[in-house]
């Protein structure tokens, strides 16, 4: 497997967590030739969260059911506390655990079933602070029907839309001929909204992510799984 790295670009340090020694081994090797740093193997999150001699890592590969009774909400949350993207690799069909992981904010899901390279690709785009926008992502969100939808007028999906999609608040006021004033406050009412059921969304990484979970972003962009 080549996986081309850019030398000019800090070194991504990567903590795996698995409680199935050969995936452990696996993901290490394919991160190692990716020319990532792994900081950390470990069977749960606090033996790698000991393991890590600086403390912290860039990405945390994280499987959902470790044996050692840990909640994923908790797991997610206490990478997230070494200020650690949190990428799922587990069995896709654990919907619900899925659902749970992406609602206590991870980047994205891997499906054990996914290539290595798949899985190497994914560790760069959460490095990154990129959303991964995936069929698993879209098949948990589609999967729960209590799922708390937001009511967002066309104004505020515009705004949101152009935003998420990556552009600075300036240009998306030029793009739909308004100030950037009112720009501002449409995406105040739209982080308010997501506040008042509960989904919370501060960052723009946050919004990217209930935008893809409300279907205002497309949640798969043609037949790449990774992207």
């Amino acid at each position: 497997m080549s996986n081309d790295v850019d030398t000019q670009a800090p070194v991504v340090r990567v903590c795996i967590v698995d409680d199935h020694e050969s995936v452990r081994l696996g993901l290490a090797a394919a991160c190692r030739e990716a020319g990532f740093d792994v900081v950390a193997a470990a069977p749960t999150v606090r033996d790698a969260v000991a393991a890590m001699s600086a403390g912290t890592c860039d990405v945390l590969v994280l499987d959902l059911h470790l044996g050692d009774g840990s909640t994923v909400t908790n797991n997610v949350k206490t990478a997230q506390a070494l200020g650690a993207a949190v990428l799922v690799h587990s069995i896709a069909e654990q919907v619900s655990s899925v659902r749970e992981a992406i609602a206590a904010g991870v980047a994205g899901v891997v499906a054990k079933s996914a290539s290595m390279k798949e899985v190497v690709d994914a560790v760069a785009l959460a490095a990154k602070g990129e959303v991964i926008r995936n069929r698993e992502w879209a098949s948990a969100i589609e999967a729960d029907v209590g799922f708390a939808r937001v009511a967002l007028g066309r104004r505020e999906r515009d705004v949101l839309h152009l935003y998420a999609s990556g552009l600075p608040l300036k240009v998306v006021a030029v793009e739909l001929g308004i100030t950037y004033g009112t720009a501002k406050e449409y995406l105040d009412r739209v982080r308010l909204k997501y506040m008042e059921v509960g989904r919370p969304a501060p960052t723009k990484v946050d919004l990217l992510r209930r935008a893809v979970e409300d279907g205002i972003l497309t949640g798969l962009e043609g037949d790449d799984a990774a992207h």
